[in-house]
């Protein structure tokens, strides 16, 4: 009996593993109490309007982006998709993309792009974009979540709250205190 009862509890936590999500669609999530249910949707819930419009570049590296998220269209939640447009400032049509594999190998695997073109960065490597043509450039990006968010290593580094210590910087940097200094002035 004490066989059989163990069997039984083991095939339910082994049931519950394997229903789970292996991949959370959000980072946590706060009950809305005022959010509405399914039969309150409308067409505004699952439409978003402005991929056609140029952005403005107003950050400190030369582009602007336009994010359909769960943010802009609330439709996309549970979905685990979402969008972006991506202006550049400095020049448009040709745009040098890339992204470095894991330690220990940290190797750059990196493409120009021209209109057309397609690249996919895989998830959660630190990657890059740059306009390296001679007009304004636009790419659309698609993103296997709802809401993927976005860090920014710089900014994630030099300017997070609490700070981080920065003989810590300096030794992870291998540099001195003053260019750290330096460094965190620019954000």
């Amino acid at each position: 009996m004490a066989n059989f009862l163990f069997l039984c509890v083991l095939s339910i936590v082994c049931t519950i593993t394997v229903a789970s999500e292996l991949s959370p669609l959000q980072d946590f999530r706060v009950a809305d109490l005022t959010s509405s249910n399914a039969k309150q949707a409308q067409d505004k819930h699952f439409f978003f309007s402005g991929l056609h419009l140029a952005g403005t570049p107003m950050n400190a590296f030369g582009s602007s982006v336009t994010p359909v998220s769960v943010g802009q269209t609330p439709g996309l939640n549970t979905l685990g998709i979402s969008l972006a447009r991506i202006d550049f400032t400095l020049e448009e049509g040709t745009i040098l993309v890339g992204f470095m594999t894991s330690n220990p190998d940290n190797k750059l695997i990196s493409k120009v792009l021209h209109k057309g073109d397609v690249f996919v960065f895989p998830v959660g490597l630190v990657h890059f974009q740059k306009n390296v043509g001679s007009v304004n450039a636009v790419s659309i990006s698609a993103f296997s979540g709802q809401n993927p968010g976005l860090v920014l290593v710089p900014n994630t580094v030099f300017r997070s709250d609490p700070s981080i210590a920065n003989d810590i910087l300096a030794k992870a940097f291998q540099t001195d205190k003053a260019v750290i200094y330096q460094i965190q002035g620019k954000f």
